[in-house]
């Protein structure tokens, strides 16, 4: 992912700091692994950082871009209990979600890790043992809910109750912090407290903790903070949280919990707690790039030479600006401290907040499943980021973005100047770009080059300053000022009456679509890609470096692009989105994913029976439904519920033979949870040894309808993956861990399968053509892995493959 590995799969050399070159480390928060990341989720961390690391590339600047999945702590073993399965299968599961979601939204790590690694182990456990030896660490008795009916202390995060903050009084806060009014609680803080797992009410019991002496360190942390928040230009969200801190007092912080699944604490005493994961979380930054390259000190311990920038929304500043820094300072050692902090306020979804827990919103998988392109949906998270306050995810204003920003005025922009460049010869340059000679006497294109000179600047000012917002409306406006210099010239008019003029202008207007290639690829990258395609221009060299003259060319624009070049085929770069389109889109995704799944179901089994009644007939269109209607929704149904349908199992093979009859196929007995095996024919002899066969698990679609091959009644199917001209199979493998008998699922997708699949309805031919492996052997339905509860299934080696 991102420049992990290069186009042939091999991974790339890890970057290290260069004496003498500017050296960027950014992170952005490490998304909880218990479920799907929502769009609130990713323009908050790991959208906003993405476009930081890219224009830092673009820029020349040695940049690494690190993040993972925050993987331990209460939410995990909550997320574990509900999907009755172990922590480390849900961490195994989401975070291949996690990763895919962030591959289409074309996020550009330098290293997607995980904190469940024997690295998180070893560097938080010695970060603590410094803390203890600089006594920076106390012990202390405090007071915690235990649950009688659990037989357990209770986290955090398993408890709920009502916030005792005045004028709050919101009934579902969690036991650290409350989602309504963002305070910072303790359990034994809430009114009517309940445990989250078995709703009765706790009490209160003594149980021993280590705690950070947070007060002991105030004068180091704000010593830190004065100075960092300043040099580094904290965001005054990021300030005023911090302050809010300080300004309550700093208190000692616990740091470990009663709990099974985290980091061990390295004490005797404390042998059988684990770290709390707001003290182990950040420390994930560390061992995820320790993952990255073996000499992380390099990054982490070089403050001379290393800047650190982080990314992450407001609810997540305490912790990286008192908690962890005070952690590192407390060691004594020479860390790299956070030099500047980007925080976002909250992207809210239509008429409410959007919420992972509850499933309302618009989630990573879903902007996938409408098929609006990965660049559209950065647009618009991005010119719609949260930077100062909070701001409204609607459809109505995706389109109107889309439709009049990306299309009407980028789109239009770029198509008109390289579609008039092809035109053949008499109409247009025939795909060469003309000479330019004297641009810089010509009048309008004068008053255009100082006009982007100046843009450009004004760019990179924002952009230095992680104004990310400003940075892509600056870039926009030089879309819009070359629009009005075509409009003005009348280049239409210029080939006809003044070739020479007219030639200015064309040259000059194809630099800009390129300086508009470099300056929105940190925004839209796939977007720069086929604009550089349509140029036939080497993706290699979008660059906004100074050493090379990008800027400067930027007030010469006509001597970006040199006369004589042959440009590409210009094709649209941006599809309108109508209003049948968003109110469908909107209708979709209204209530939680649980509303959604029982009315696709209602919706489906309407659409049936209305096409059951109407009859359609060409001389009768009063009784004919409106097909685009229909197709929606029929497509709504399909994405939603046509894959649970299908009942997939993990299966073992008992007994395999080859068919009496035919060379080709095998006679498989397997084991599907029955009781009894299945008997299953499978064309798979001349792909796979016989001896491999034996006593393997596989993926077998279980209700397809038997059918009878030279003989033998075959009764399921054996999942496969093939490459694109079939001279490769190999099955799809369930982990070895996973149940014989176990459903396959596709998070995101419920329902309960046929009981056979209708061959008429063509039920599995619909759904077959969304299968397939991707660039990691992951086995998907469109782009949601085949999950068990022991983690996800995939090939051995045929990436890109077809399932069947």
């Amino acid at each position: 992912m991102g420049d992990v590995s290069d186009t042939a799969g091999h991974r790339k050399v890890p970057k290290l700091p260069i004496e003498g070159r500017r050296n960027i480390l950014i992170t952005s928060a490490l998304p909880y692994v218990n479920n799907v990341p929502h769009l609130g989720n990713i323009i908050g961390c790991v959208l906003s950082a993405d476009v930081f690391a890219r224009y830092c590339r673009l820029r020349g600047y040695n940049t690494i871009y690190i993040c993972g999945t925050d993987e331990y702590g209460t939410a995990t073993e909550t997320k574990a209990m509900e999907e009755n399965c172990t922590p480390q299968q849900i961490c195994d599961k989401y975070h291949a979600i996690h990763r895919e979601v962030y591959k289409w939204f074309d996020i550009s790590f330098d290293e997607f890790g995980r904190t469940s690694t024997p690295q998180q182990t070893e560097i938080c456990q010695a970060i603590f043992k410094k803390l203890l030896e600089n006594n920076w660490l106390s012990e202390n008795t405090m007071q915690q809910l235990y649950c009688n009916t659990c037989k357990r202390f209770l986290a955090d995060r398993f408890v709920e109750g009502t916030c005792p903050t005045p004028d709050c009084n919101y009934e579902s806060a969690r036991g650290d912090q409350c989602e309504k009014c963002g305070k910072m609680l303790n359990p034994t803080e809430l009114k009517d407290p309940k445990c989250k797992i078995c709703r009765t009410t706790p009490h209160i019991r003594d149980t021993d903790h280590m705690f950070l002496e947070l007060p002991l360190l105030k004068h180091k942390l704000e010593e830190y903070i004065n100075n960092m928040s300043v040099a580094g230009s904290w965001s005054q969200n990021a300030v005023q949280a911090t302050n809010a801190w300080l300004k309550e007092g700093l208190k000692p912080r616990c740091i470990t919990r009663d709990l099974k699944w985290g980091v061990p604490v390295p004490h005797d005493k404390f042998k059988d707690k684990v770290f709390y994961v707001w003290f182990d979380a950040p420390i994930g930054y560390v061992s995820i790039t320790k993952c990255y390259t073996d000499e992380w000190e390099k990054w982490w311990k070089n403050p001379e030479n290393v800047e650190l920038f982080q990314f992450m929304g407001k609810d997540n500043v305490p912790f990286h600006t008192v908690m962890f820094p005070s952690t590192l300072l407390g060691t004594g050692e020479n860390w790299t401290l956070m030099k500047t902090i980007s925080v976002t306020e909250y992207l809210n979804y239509e008429a409410g907040k959007f919420s992972k827990s509850k499933g309302v919103g618009v989630f990573g998988n879903d902007a996938k499943d409408t098929k609006i392109p990965a660049e559209v949906w950065r647009y618009y998270l991005l010119t719609n980021r949260p930077e100062v306050s909070d701001t409204l995810f609607t459809w109505a204003d995706l389109q109107a973005k889309l439709n009049s920003e990306l299309l009407n005025n980028l789109g239009n922009f770029i198509n008109r100047v390289l579609s008039f460049i092809v035109k053949p010869q008499g109409l247009g340059y025939a795909s060469i770009i003309p000479d330019a000679p004297d641009a810089e006497t010509h009048e309008l294109t004068k008053i255009l080059a100082e006009k982007v000179g100046k843009l450009v600047e004004q760019y990179v000012e924002s952009m230095e300053k992680v104004k990310l917002k400003q940075g892509l409306k600056i870039a926009m406006s030089i879309s819009s000022e070359g629009n009005s210099y075509l409009q003005d010239s009348q280049f239409w008019k210029l080939y006809k009456d003044d070739q020479c003029s007219c030639s200015i202008v064309m040259r000059t207007s194809v630099g800009l679509v390129y300086l508009l290639a470099s300056l929105l690829e940190p925004f839209m990258p796939s977007f720069s890609v086929e604009v550089l395609k349509q140029l036939n221009w080497p993706k290699t060299q979008l660059s906004l470096c100074d050493e090379k003259g990008d800027l400067d060319n930027a007030r010469r624009p006509w001597e970006i692009l040199p006369a004589g070049h042959e440009i590409g085929v210009p094709s649209p770069l941006f599809k309108e989105l109508k209003d049948e389109e968003v109110e469908f889109f909107r209708e979709k995704f209204a209530g939680s994913q649980a509303d959604r799944v029982l009315k696709a179901e209602a919706e489906a089994n309407k659409v049936a029976e209305q096409l059951k009644k109407t009859k359609v007939s060409d001389g009768d269109d009063k009784k004919r439904p409106n097909k685009s209607t229909v197709v929606a929704k029929l497509k709504a149904t399909a994405e939603v519920v046509s894959i649970s349908r299908l009942d997939i199992r993990v299966g073992l093979i008992k007994k395999v033979q080859k068919h009496p009859n035919a060379d080709s196929l095998y006679v498989e007995e397997i084991d599907v949870g029955e009781g009894s095996p299945r008997t299953v024919v499978s064309g798979l002899v001349k792909y796979i040894p016989l001896e491999e066969m034996q006593n393997r698990r596989v993926c077998v679609l279980c209700n397809l309808k038997p059918v009878t091959m030279r003989g033998v009644k075959s009764q399921a199917m054996v999942l496969a993956a093939s490459n694109n001209d079939h001279t490769k199979v190999e099955l799809v493998d369930p982990p070895q861990s996973a149940p014989v008998g176990e459903r396959i699922t596709f998070p995101g997708f419920h329902g309960e399968p046929d009981d056979v699949l209708n061959p008429k309805k063509k039920v599995w031919e619909t759904i077959q053509v969304d299968l397939h492996t991707d660039t990691e052997l992951v086995a998907h339905y469109k782009n949601v892995p085949f999950t068990t509860s022991a983690g996800i299934c995939k090939v051995a080696s045929i990436a890109g493959g077809t399932i069947q």
